[in-house]
């Protein structure tokens, strides 16, 4: 599968992407790619991405195990952002939680737990 020549990537190269569980619609994770990012991910049906932390490219799942297969690639009316239909392949965020989206903001302006979490990231990542 190619890139459409129509895809909108940034000034910086990045488009970014959404994540969605293809079998419930909870959103997963956001992260961006850059050009090769996109193409891996369209060519290996596993999402990938540029982590602009670390400047380099990164295979979600790649210290974890809990890779993001993916079932349809979506992109928004102006070409610039996407949604991703994944299947998870275990807990998609870093911290042991299902979707990286695991905490909401209270009344109060703190930040409430709302999700249980599966696993602990000093065993999966040994930090």
């Amino acid at each position: 599968m190619q890139i459409p020549d129509e895809v909108k990537f940034g000034a910086d190269g990045l488009i970014p992407a959404v994540i969605q569980d293809s079998h419930d619609g909870q959103v997963l994770m956001v992260g961006f790619m850059n050009r090769d990012a996109l193409e891996k991910t369209l060519a290996e049906g596993k999402v990938c991405f540029w982590s602009r932390s670390r400047q380099k490219f990164w295979l979600k799942g790649e210290s974890s195990g809990n890779f993001l297969l993916v079932k349809e690639v979506l992109v928004n009316c102006y070409v610039d952002s996407l949604l991703i239909k994944a299947e998870p392949v275990g807990p998609t965020c870093h911290n042991g939680y299902q979707s990286c989206y695991y905490r909401k903001i209270e009344e109060d302006g703190s930040l409430k737990i709302i999700a249980p979490q599966l696993f602990n990231p000093k065993d999966v990542y040994g930090k």
